[in-house]
């Protein structure tokens, strides 16, 4: 049965929040949510009612043109829900609106609202929540946030600014359009002398791992000021990382707009990669962190590194004394090791080094992540993705096709034959209904059990698209990091193996186990990751 729905709005004042363009006595916050809630519920809106200033608190009903007419059309049957916004819409009277309500229910209309549900009579307990609901004057100021935060919501989604200050990297620009209290509103705007600003901070904290305090230095020292005119402080850096309007996506609460690409300022892609280096520095994710804490020095692994026969960290130590250099007698180095910090401390049994060279770890390291983009960079995307996997895709293709027709041949048959059930039962058959129950058993049988073939095989089709797709971008990032990793620095290279080596796992005579975060057996690169050493 169809559901017929009046949909009435109220607004009490001018001064509630409007943003429509024409600046006309509308109400575009409460339709959408109406609207929204019906395709939501399958009803279908038949009828809408507006009134505009006027109060649900002074006006008695019987004074409301709007709402006599509903009430008239409820008389005359012509639709069956009531939907509001919320249901001090319909008003605020308290020994009124609970009556004006009921009344509704009583003559076959339910009672709806997008915010609160259904409003029922079935029992005392219903109606008595029904009185309280309009008796309780200290809901208002949550009801007006409720208002407030939906309507904002909805500009942020339509790709409004909601108010309030630029972000560092935008202007306000006026936009021409004037609100309820005839002043004009604003949009945003790139600035692009700050924009270029906003990137630098992004591309020191992803590439290089810079964190907010060394960001501010490098800018202050640079001379860029804030938009203040005085130096750079770490907050404000901690903030920008987290703004999600650098990706030209407005928000407003839970609420997003879609990408505005004239508000990008950088890549989706860059501001994800900085909130994953957010969370893995946080103190909850410190057991599991493979994302260097810091950049500085210049070990290459940082965060990552761990021994191989206690699980213990491998951390970075000198013993202070210089040593002349082996390349340039002319210099003194120090000696920089990682060491066991279980074994060094006497928190583990370790049967392993104490420690191992900074430079022969780093540099086996190193080599590996050379090789790696060598071979990857050496072979077609098409080889070793398309042609690899293509086949098996089409092989998947094929079978889901011939399963799917399995199954719809398979589920005609058993209709034709519980079709064929009726005819019996009228005498229209030449088959018993015995038979034909016996037969429609086994059909029903066969019919699940093609479901399940046809259900596991676009599963199988599924997954193998979301293979191709995962491997297209592992394979577009490690191109991506091979691009830079020769030319960069140490800090950059940091970052880069704390993107691409989840652990590693280092053993006597520096043989190693590693965890990447991309399984790059998968590419066949003939690198025989299980025998790695110096």
């Amino acid at each position: 049965m169809e559901n017929r729905v009046y949909c009435l709005y109220r607004v009490s004042t001018g001064k509630q929040v409007d943003y429509n363009e024409k600046q006309e006595a509308d109400i575009p916050m409460q339709r959408k949510e109406c609207h929204r809630f019906a395709e939501e519920m399958g009803w279908t809106i038949i009828h809408e009612e507006q009134e505009d200033g006027i109060s649900g608190h002074k006006v008695r009903a019987a004074n409301r043109d709007k709402l006599q007419i509903i009430k008239e059309h409820a008389k005359q049957g012509k639709f069956d829900i009531l939907l509001v916004f919320m249901f001090d819409r319909i008003g605020r009277i308290a020994d009124e609106t609970p009556f004006v309500v009921e009344w509704f229910v009583k003559n076959g209309v339910r009672v709806w609202s997008t915010q609160e549900g259904e409003q029922r009579f079935d029992n005392h307990a219903d109606k008595l929540m029904n009185y309280i609901r309009f008796w309780q004057a200290d809901g208002e100021s949550e009801k007006t946030s409720i208002r407030t935060k939906t309507a904002l919501g909805q500009l942020a989604q339509d790709g409004g600014f909601k108010g309030g200050a630029a972000a560092y990297g935008y202007d306000l620009v006026k936009s021409g359009r004037l609100n309820k209290r005839k002043h004009e509103l604003f949009d945003l705007a790139v600035n692009e002398a700050e924009a270029a600003v906003v990137r630098i901070i992004f591309e020191k904290y992803v590439y290089e791992g810079l964190g907010i305090y060394r960001i501010a230095t490098y800018l202050n020292d640079l001379g860029y000021r804030a938009r203040t005119g005085k130096k750079w402080h770490s907050a404000s850096i901690r903030g920008m990382i987290g703004n999600l309007t650098y990706t030209g996506v407005l928000r407003s609460g839970e609420s997003r707009s879609p990408v505005l690409p004239h508000l990008q300022i950088i890549s989706p892609e860059l501001f994800e990669a900085a909130q994953s280096i957010r969370k893995s520095r946080t103190n909850a994710e410190k057991e599991v962190r493979h994302i260097p804490l810091n950049t500085r020095g210049k070990s290459l692994l940082a965060g990552n590194v761990f021994c191989g026969h206690c699980g213990s960290r491998l951390t970075i130590t000198t013993n202070g004394r210089y040593y002349p250099c082996k390349t340039d007698p002319d210099r003194v180095v120090t000696r920089v090791r990682y060491v066991c910090y279980g074994k060094t401390r006497k928190q583990t049994d370790c049967d392993g080094q104490t420690g191992y060279t900074t430079h022969i770890l780093d540099d086996i390291v190193d080599q590996l992540m050379k090789t790696i983009f060598e071979k990857m960079k050496a072979v077609p995307k098409s080889e070793i993705v398309n042609n690899r996997y293509g086949e098996k895709m089409k092989e998947r293709k094929a079978l889901l096709a011939v399963a799917r027709a399995d199954y719809t041949k398979a589920a005609d048959d058993l209709d034709a034959l519980k079709a064929e059930v009726v005819k019996s039962l009228r005498g229209e058959s030449s088959f018993s209904q015995e038979i034909l129950n016996s037969i429609i058993a086994d059909a029903e049988a066969e019919c699940n059990r093609l479901k399940q073939h046809f259900e596991d095989a676009q599963v199988a089709y599924n997954e193998g698209q979301e293979l191709l797709k995962s491997l297209n971008a592992q394979y577009d990032d490690v191109i991506k990091w091979s691009e830079m990793y020769e030319e960069a620095s140490v800090e950059a290279k940091k970052m880069v193996i704390g993107h691409l080596i989840r652990r590693i796992e280092v053993y006597r005579d520096y043989k190693l186990h590693i965890d990447f975060n991309i399984d790059f057996n998968q590419f066949s690169l003939g690198i025989d990751f299980s025998n790695l050493a110096a």
